[in-house]
């Protein structure tokens, strides 16, 4: 198995922090996607119980968010080099 670039504490620290740092980012652009949503809710719909509001807004940020944390691990695996650390032979006799 070859190493990785996170087996390293020095680099590990900084692609940890460069992570969230795109998080907070992300937070913030799920906000805004919640807030336009609802802004666009209200457009089409008119006023909205607030039970309503609350749950268009949960869904928005939570699956904005999620995209957005999944990405973030995607593009630090590949970036630091540990999705090539890893050892995906297979014996010749296995399909």
């Amino acid at each position: 198995m070859r190493a990785s670039r996170l087996d390293d504490p020095e680099h590990a620290a900084y692609a940890w922090g460069r992570f969230r740092t795109i998080l907070k980012w992300n937070l913030i652009a799920s906000a805004v996607a919640a807030l336009l949503g609802l802004l666009a809710l209200r457009w089409m719909a008119g006023p909205v119980p607030w039970f309503m509001a609350l749950m268009t807004v949960m869904g928005i940020f939570m699956t904005v968010g999620c995209a957005a944390l999944l990405m973030g691990l995607v593009f630090i695996s590949a970036g630091t080099g540990h999705d090539a650390a890893v050892d995906n032979t297979m014996p010749d006799n296995q399909i």
